[in-house]
């Protein structure tokens, strides 16, 4: 199956899961998904990923984060979509709900959270929004 935007569907398959409450979702493996997984359990929006391989195909087992059986991403938004990409510079990178989110960048260092990008001075594709 040819995927035109395969970060849209990780977010998607994230936000499927935890509207079922379900503890684990599968997603197939890439870079860049495991770029933004990394940035979203260091900021504690997930537990943690691993990746699996599965008849041949590698995949992202991702766990997912509840706190009093709510989920703990309450928000998640793609932003940059491949007919439509979205660019900021580091003095232009939008807070999310005054700072209580976080922007997921796509920069020269790496993808990184908008404060880390902020400390290291630099902007770059606004790739989703997580709250």
């Amino acid at each position: 199956m040819n995927l035109s935007d395969p970060l849209g569907d990780m977010l998607t398959r994230i936000r499927n899961a935890q509207l079922r409450n379900q503890s684990k979702v599968v997603t197939p493996a890439s870079k860049l998904r495991a770029r933004v997984l990394e940035v979203l359990q260091a900021e504690g929006f997930i537990r943690g990923y691993v990746e699996i391989e599965k008849d041949g195909h590698k995949s992202i087992e991702i766990e997912l984060k509840y706190f009093d059986g709510s989920p703990v991403i309450s928000e998640l938004k793609r932003v940059s979509t491949p007919g439509r990409r979205v660019y900021s510079s580091v003095t232009d990178i939008p807070l999310v709900r005054n700072g209580l989110g976080i922007s997921i960048l796509s920069t020269s260092r790496g993808v990184l959270s908008d404060n880390m990008a902020r400390e290291q001075n630099v902007g770059g594709e606004i790739l989703c929004r997580v709250f």
